[in-house]
């Protein structure tokens, strides 16, 4: 039984895998930048997402969201207050988004077309395992890490943070009554995944916020190299 589990796994991982490349392959084409945010649940995603897509609109940007939640559309209707189109993906108890489910949403979303958008955001469902097996076709994985969480939440779950090219510590204006080490889950970060670029922000305040855009400027620009 156990060798006929890891065989059904690979399998999906595989055809995964295939699809993911085959979503990579289309977004390249348009020059569109793909981040996938990942993170347990109440780190933050939303409102720095929602923070993300106001300013980078502002700069002209196009941008565009798809979210993984579970149940409900709340984020996606919060998202949208931004004038970012946004789409929900409600995936009804499975515990992470995958290529499949990006693909079909993409697919069914009419009013959108990938060559007008500079940026294209994930939000994946909360979670701090399943998601790290799983290539959605981006470009970037960032891993969020909230200071109400504590500093060892890169050695608890290494997985996520290995597989990820960005880190962001959310809610960095609460870190002092939280008790945070700062210093301690930078350490942290880099002992898992050495020399990863890290952010420290606050979506609140704005603090770290022209750090996290202007990379995300940086990044752009090999994207539409490709297109």
């Amino acid at each position: 039984m156990t060798t006929r589990i890891v065989e059904l796994r690979r399998g999906i991982l595989k055809k995964n895998d295939e699809l993911a490349a085959g979503l990579r392959t289309r977004f390249n084409s348009c020059g569109l930048l793909v981040l996938n945010l990942v993170s347990s649940p109440g780190t933050g995603k939303t409102a720095l997402l929602e923070r993300t897509l106001r300013e980078l609109r502002t700069r002209g940007a196009g941008v565009a969201a798809l979210v993984g939640d579970l149940e409900t559309d709340n984020d996606a209707r919060r998202l949208a207050a931004s004038g970012a189109p946004v789409r929900q993906i409600n995936t009804h108890g499975i515990c992470h988004l995958d290529a499949e489910m990006v693909g079909k949403h993409i697919g069914e979303w009419n009013t959108l077309d990938l060559a007008n958008l500079d940026y294209l955001f994930i939000e994946n469902v909360g979670n701090l395992v399943c998601p790290s097996s799983y290539d959605l076709g981006e470009r970037i994985r960032v891993v969020l890490l909230s200071v109400t969480e504590g500093e060892d939440k890169p050695l608890k779950y290494p997985g996520l943070f290995n597989s990820a090219d960005a880190a962001i510590v959310t809610k960095i204006d609460i870190a002092e009554p939280c008790g945070f080490n700062r210093e301690l889950a930078i350490n942290n970060i880099n002992q898992i995944r050495p020399g990863i670029r890290i952010f420290e922000t606050s979506a609140r305040t704005g603090q770290g916020m022209e750090d996290w855009l202007d990379y995300l400027a940086d990044q752009r620009q090999p994207a539409a190299s490709l297109s």
